[in-house]
């Protein structure tokens, strides 16, 4: 079986994380997102994780350095042999490059970097709309999937909370931060035949199906 070593790109309420949890089912291999990371590292006070909380504390971005140093730890675990998902990373082309040294070295390569593509106004509404039952994890949508009782869970009935950054003002942040950022990894991935971008507007199934599709042409060409 051909190694999958892979990236997913998709904005803010794009569905990475549903697609990434299917894909691990059926490939058998990690998804890795740098939030994971450092929130392990930090837990387990390891020197990284030491390094790295002084900066989240007092509210700074963690170097490309140190991100780079806790990715690198990572992927040369024994459950990245068989490849991975990286969701968060790389986020610039410096980073990019990096990342494809780390493979270099220890003799891998990228196999495929998909993006998931939903428009501004979709994404926005997913993200606006989001609820969770603080009780039982279950989750609704007030556009797309809304509880049967307004503002209450439909399994325990406890009261449905909203994420504090589910804001518009900080939401279209975001948006535009990810674009900025974005779209020289786009560019940088096309020019090397590893990208493709699937329609994310689609049925959940039908997005997976082409996930997989992609996925399988890619790696295979590895």
């Amino acid at each position: 079986m051909e190694m999958k070593n892979i990236i997913l790109l998709g904005a803010p309420g794009a569905g990475k994380g549903t697609q990434s949890e299917r894909l691990v089912a059926e490939y058998g291999i990690p998804q890795i997102s740098t939030g994971d990371i450092l929130r392990n590292e930090r837990k387990i006070e390891s020197d990284l994780g030491k390094e790295a909380a002084g900066y989240m504390d007092s509210g700074r971005l963690v170097p490309d350095d140190l991100v780079i140093r806790m990715v690198d730890k990572r992927l040369a675990q024994q459950d990245c042999a068989g490849g991975f998902i990286l969701d968060g990373f790389p986020r610039t082309v410096e980073q990019a490059d990096k990342l494809a040294e780390i493979l270099q070295k220890s003799g891998k390569s990228l196999s495929a970097v998909i993006n998931i593509v939903v428009a501004e106004d979709i994404l926005a509404k997913r993200l606006l709309g989001r609820r969770k039952c603080p009780k039982c994890g279950a989750n609704y949508n007030v556009f797309f999937s809304p509880s049967k009782e307004n503002g209450k869970c439909d399994s325990c009935g406890t009261g449905l909370e909203q994420r504090k950054d589910d804001n518009e003002e900080t939401i279209r942040q975001r948006f535009e931060v990810y674009q900025n950022q974005t779209q020289p990894l786009v560019d940088y991935y096309r020019s090397r035949g590893l990208y493709v971008e699937i329609d994310g507007e689609k049925p959940v199934d039908e997005i997976y199906a082409r996930v997989r599709q992609e996925v399988e042409r890619l790696c295979g060409k590895v």
